[in-house]
């Protein structure tokens, strides 16, 4: 397969946190049992574990992998060691992966977590479209729906769809959004989906795809359109204007035409 296709893209993140989490493992492992073993002592998980994190976390830290990368790596070792202590039957263990992969499948496949917008961000973009008839709007990576639903009850004379990549927000935002005519939701990958016909289109998703988003969007939207973005800006590139929302969170959003 060819190194620059989509997968071999989507794939080279993931290899790279194996590596990372392998190097740490290989090396506290590999010192810790010999030092145990001259002194003829029991490896002590728990305190290994813990240099295996640490090790993990520099790692990471030092090849300026995402925040929440680092993370992972910091408490996986240690979480193992804990969890396998506990008399926990394997049945809960696939029932938390199951679950997991049900609500995060989309962190799995494209680097974006579930993210979802808040009542106040969506007010902001209800009146950021009010008074603008016959446009087709599509939220990527549409979470419950809860921005797809909001637009297409409140502006009954526009286009609103939504994709969703992970199995259970994307039956959530189904179930809310099956009784509206005026909205489109769909299971399965923004990538896939041409964005040519949209006049708006919405994301809240993570700095990872954002640049690579937006050859996508310079692509195949036409002139006029507009692209907004949830907190996280288009790297290298000056939005046409950004819109603080009064919220909790400090919620700005990046407004691009096209």
């Amino acid at each position: 397969m060819d190194s620059d296709s989509p997968s071999s893209r989507q794939n080279s993140p993931y290899l790279r946190q194996l590596a990372l989490q392998s190097a740490a493992v290989f090396t506290v492992l590999s010192v810790a049992w010999s030092y145990c073993l001259l002194r003829q002592q029991a490896l002590p998980w728990l305190a290994t574990s813990l240099l295996i994190g640490t090790l993990a976390f520099l790692l990471a830290n030092r090849t300026r992998q995402d925040w929440w990368w680092q993370l992972i790596h910091a408490v996986f070792a240690p979480a193992v060691v804990l969890f396998s202590g506990l008399n926990i039957a394997p049945e809960w263990y696939l029932a938390a992966f199951v679950l997991l992969f049900l609500v995060y499948r989309g962190a799995l496949t494209s680097q974006v977590p579930l993210y979802l917008s808040n009542r106040e961000t969506t007010r902001v973009l209800t009146e950021l479209l009010a008074g603008r008839h016959a446009l087709k709007v599509i939220d990527l990576g549409a979470g419950t729906g809860s921005v797809a639903c909001a637009l297409a009850k409140i502006h009954e004379d526009i286009q609103v769809a939504g994709i969703e990549n992970s199995y259970l927000p994307w039956a959530i935002g189904f179930l809310r959004t099956a009784n509206l005519r005026n909205c489109q939701w769909t299971l399965g990958s923004f990538w896939d989906v041409s964005l040519a016909e949209y006049d708006v289109v919405y994301v809240f998703l993570s700095p990872a795809p954002m640049s690579r988003l937006w050859l996508k969007v310079k692509h195949e939207m036409h002139p006029g359109a507009l692209f907004i973005s949830n907190s996280f800006m288009v790297p290298d590139v000056e939005a046409s204007e950004e819109i603080d929302v009064d919220d909790s969170r400090k919620t700005r959003l990046y407004c691009y035409r096209l």
